[in-house]
């Protein structure tokens, strides 16, 4: 018998192991410090005591009972400190002998591993127990000594802990270095050149300095000098210097917990609890082509090492897809202060692709699959190499020999690059949280790293002055941390362990000590009273370094070289001496009054204050506790609503994410899931800013006929390629959304682009697989080739075989049956025009020959459409399938894609971009407009 922590955990499993073997769970933690009660006693060696958590009897009785039935029991929880601590305490429960071979570890759920560790088992490691034990003793007496002070002192319900304390205390720092910093002024001035004097040969070239010293432009009368006296000087400039060199890119080593946090927070928009969720549910397994199976290595890690054998697989696959100088196995190395007890993340099998997974995942798995897989293969990936170069361009000065710079010469300097060897960057480039500060090192790299070309320069050459372009700039306070950023500054600061992170976070934002506003931490006002207190009377428990040390001292209970009761009194004894003076040095905190505003209550007519809770401010009338009336501080965006002319506020959904609807609710109920930001100058419907994976915004109108874009704030339009879903590519020919010719398309996330992927051109792999064209069904079919965007020789081609929506029938025609013209899309009441000559296609009993929902809008061109209940799209050459549901998505699908069958009706099917003008509200079934059987098509 094997015992785990989770059901999905012991499913997967019992799926390798056959009827030998039986395979239960203990739910997680069986035994813990009673919740009422300290728990420890801190006069008799910190001795704790454990009792049974209040519900696990039942399980305990359950495993008891079966526990009698088997030959052997071997316990196998996860390979960290908790879950040794967990092995420990079933053997407690469960009368197994400890010193016996009663426990096994493996960091990966797949057959090989389990049948390894299944021949190795051995006893409980009492070092990994007593580390656990450790921990969990310390973070009682701080949570249970320090809190009762805080309801006394400051307000009831509060809570306070040794590792979350200094988190806040972080967040608290960061916000008073804003508060306190005050902006400079400095200046940037770019000289527009050409070699030939011709527009199109122009490029752009920065003030460096004077002769070979670099001088700061801090004013305005600074940078007018500076033009005056190279305009003196005449339009024509010298190139004085030319360096080429060649620069090579090594790729980011696979993800550690904190690294996938990061990044899955900066590339797909998921928080800290939601990545470890949905990491949680790839680890344990999944059914897979029949089978059970774990997809991930174990995700609680700080190591970046590989298994031999995963970098001999990664190997094998990189030189069968891109060819022998693509692969180059490396080990990273660990950073300083890391356990390296485990695996980096990396998937069980590299063989096992995204593509190849299909339906069996839900999207946030197969997004974060894709990310993790992506990443340890680019990890074991020649390095990417540039040819780099840098032009010194001078004005004025003396003449210099060629190569040289004189002392009195203005001097400006021109840099391009251009990728000479792709190599990892094939697959994968790690994000960023935010663009660099100007004048660093770190600006310097990312702008080396901008792909753009110089003309031939030579020393001596000639240039031409076109303009000069000065531009004010003023220097910015350190950014607030988003989840992901504090996750990095815990990690680089010692504080915490990968399994704390995601708790951390979780635990300061439900206590109301930090809130969130654009996806950035901020600590409430609370939070900042509450670290001002303990920096004052606790020094060392919010100390960052001191915290750093004391998760030293837990590593050194773990290696056998300190006693566990000595590393806690070491803590204790001075803390208990500061909780003494704290409770007669502090007296009654009073909070900042609640602000009572114009705001009068509904119910009984008095005025509302402004009050904090655990999801930020709120409205709550003064007449408390008589009239318990609230309601939510609207907090408006300045674009008014597109429907009714009302004004769109921002709002929460039942699970904290943030929406934006009309302040007309529930008069009007339109609603939209990305920040507004105007409406459409062409149509009239709203605009909603657009984040790509480098940090590049720009505003897209939500109509999906008009699919208007334009720049943010002043800034050019920039659409990365991969970038969150629209409609497909305008340009006919390409394949995957959002996809350009020639350049690789990543997966989108939003809207209709729901897994197409490819691209056109030779670099394209698979263009357009069209995951799950025609809804739930799921099937995969190229909409286009599988190596070009001519849609020649597609993978699964139309063959008249209706793809069915609730009332299809075979319909289509000869259209229909005819490869590559179209594929019909059975529904209610669509219509589609077949290819122009073709013999019409045949409409079903029920209504048309296309339209997986009410009312199909148009397909027009050579492909076919799936599915949706209000689309509009319209098949291109070449374009390749997205996905369709019946009343949701409509993608265009060239070249014969062909849909599986629709299972929901099209009431229950969720609203996106490619279906709907506008997201539907959090938690209800339907969108801004329900089609209706009958509907007109429109042109």
């Amino acid at each position: 018998m094997l015992i785990v922590e989770s059901p999905a955990k012991a499913k997967t499993i019992e799926k390798f192991l056959g009827r030998r073997y039986a395979v239960a769970a203990s739910m997680g933690h069986v035994r813990d410090l009673p919740r009422s009660q300290l728990g420890v006693d801190a006069e008799q060696g910190f001795e704790p005591r454990y009792i049974t958590i209040r519900g696990k009897g039942p399980v305990l009785a359950e495993l008891r009972e079966r526990v009698k039935k088997a030959d052997r029991v071997l316990l196998a929880t996860d390979p960290d400190r908790e879950g040794e601590a967990i092995s420990w305490h079933l053997c407690q429960a469960l009368g197994l002998p400890e010193a016996g071979a009663v426990r096994i570890t493996f960091h990966e759920i797949t057959k090989e591993a389990v049948q390894r560790a299944l021949a190795a088992p051995r006893p409980i490691d009492h070092q990994l127990v007593l580390a656990q034990q450790a921990r969990r003793v310390l973070d009682r007496l701080v949570g249970y000594k320090l809190s009762p002070l805080l309801w006394k002192k400051v307000r009831g319900g509060l809570s306070a802990g040794r590792v979350q304390s200094v988190a806040v205390r972080l967040i608290v720092d960061r916000e008073q270095e804003r508060q306190a910093f005050q902006p400079e002024e400095y200046w940037s001035l770019t000289a527009r050149l050409s070699p030939d004097g011709d527009r199109p040969a122009v490029f752009p070239a920065r003030y460096h300095g004077v002769g070979g010293q670099r001088v700061e432009l801090k004013s305005k009368a600074q940078v007018d000098g500076i033009m005056a006296e190279v305009e003196r000087g005449g339009r024509v400039l010298r190139v004085a210097r030319v360096a080429r060199r060649e620069r090579r890119r090594n790729p980011a080593p696979p993800f550690t917990t904190a690294s996938l946090q990061q990044e899955a927070s900066r590339k797909l928009g998921f928080g800290v609890a939601r990545t470890m969720r949905v990491a949680q549910q790839l680890y344990e397994g999944l059914a897979v082509g029949g089978q059970h199976v774990g997809l991930v290595s174990y995700i609680r890690t700080d190591s970046v090492r590989v298994a031999e054998q995963a970098q001999g697989e990664a190997a094998e696959y990189v030189k069968g897809r891109w060819g022998e100088a693509f692969a180059f196995p490396r080990q990273g190395s660990a950073r300083a202060g890391a356990q390296d007890a485990h695996e980096a993340i990396r998937p069980t099998s590299v063989m096992r692709t995204p593509e190849s997974l299909g339906s069996a995942l839900s999207r946030d798995q197969a997004r974060l699959y894709r990310l993790i897989w992506e990443r340890f293969l680019a990890s074991q990936m020649a390095a990417a190499v540039y040819d780099t170069v840098t032009a010194d361009v001078v004005a004025g000065g003396a003449d210099a020999p060629a190569g040289a710079v004189a002392d009195d010469a203005h001097v400006f300097r021109a840099t391009g690059s251009t990728i000479k060897f792709a190599g990892f960057m094939t697959v994968y480039v790690e994000g960023r949280d935010e663009r660099p500060a100007a004048g660093t090192a770190e600006a310097a790299e990312a702008e080396e790293e901008e792909e753009h070309v110089l003309p031939e320069l030579v020393p001596g050459q000639a240039v031409r002055l076109l303009d000069l372009e000065p531009q004010q700039h003023f220097t910015e306070p350190p950014p607030r941390y988003t989840e992901a950023m504090l996750v990095r500054a815990l990690e680089e600061k010692g504080i915490g362990r990968p399994s704390t992170y995601a708790p951390i976070i979780e635990t300061i934002q439900q206590r109301g000590y930090v809130g969130k506003e654009d996806r950035r931490l901020m600590p409430t006002e609370l939070g900042v009273v509450v670290t001002e207190l303990l920096k004052e009377y606790f020094p060392s428990v919010v100390d960052v370094a001191f915290t750093a040390e004391m998760e030293s001292e837990l590593d050194s209970v773990e290696s056998g070289e300190r006693n566990w009761q000595r590393v806690v009194g070491d803590f204790y004894e001075p803390f208990a001496g500061m909780l003494a003076r704290a409770e007669e040095g502090i007296g009654k905190v009073e909070l900042a009054e609640d602000q009572v505003t114009d705001e009068v209550c509904e119910v009984c007519g008095r005025p509302m204050a402004v009050r904090h809770g655990r999801f930020g401010p709120f409205l709550a009338c003064t007449g408390y506790p008589e009239c318990n009336h609230t309601k939510p501080i609207l907090q408006k965006t300045g674009v008014q609503c597109p429907r009714c002319g009302g004004d769109l506020v921002a709002r929460r959904s039942r699970r904290g994410r943030t929406f934006y609807g009309c302040s007309r609710y529930p008069e009007c109920d339109f609603v939209a899931w990305q920040r507004p930001v105007g409406l459409c100058p062409v149509c009239g419907d709203l605009m909603v800013e657009r984040r790509g994976r480098e940090g590049t915004r720009w505003a897209q109108c939500l109509n999906a006929a008009c699919d208007h874009r334009e720049g943010i704030d002043g800034e050019s339009v920039v659409v990365p390629v991969g970038a969150t879903g629209t409609h497909g590519d305008e340009s006919a020919g390409a394949a995957g959304a959002n996809g350009a010719s020639g350049v690789r398309a990543a997966a989108g996330s939003d809207g209709g682009s729901h897994g197409t992927r490819g691209t056109a051109g030779s670099r394209g792999t698979t263009a357009g697989t069209g995951r799950r064209p025609g809804g739930a069904g799921r099937a995969r079919a190229a909409g286009g080739a599988g190596r070009s965007a001519a849609g020649v020789a597609p993978r699964r081609s139309g063959s008249g075989r209706p793809a069915g929506g609730p009332g299809a029938r075979k319909a289509g025609g000869a259209a229909a049956r005819s490869a590559g013209n179209g594929t019909a899309s059975g529904g209610r009441a669509g219509r589609v025009a077949a290819k122009p000559g073709a013999p019409a296609a045949q409409p079903s009993a029920n209504g048309a020959a296309s339209g997986g929902g009410a009312s199909q809008k148009r397909a027009t061109g050579t492909g076919a459409t799936s599915g949706g209940a209000t689309a509009r799209r319209t098949a291109k050459t070449g374009a390749t399938g997205g996905r369709a549901r019946t009343g949701a998505r409509a993608a265009a699908a060239g070249s014969g894609t062909r849909g599986k069958a629709v299972r929901k009706p099209a009431a229950r099917s969720r609203s996106t971009r490619a279906g709907t003008r506008s997201a539907m509200r959090p938690g209800s079934s339907t969108g801004r407009r329900r089609a209706k059987p009958g509907d007109a098509p429109q042109a």
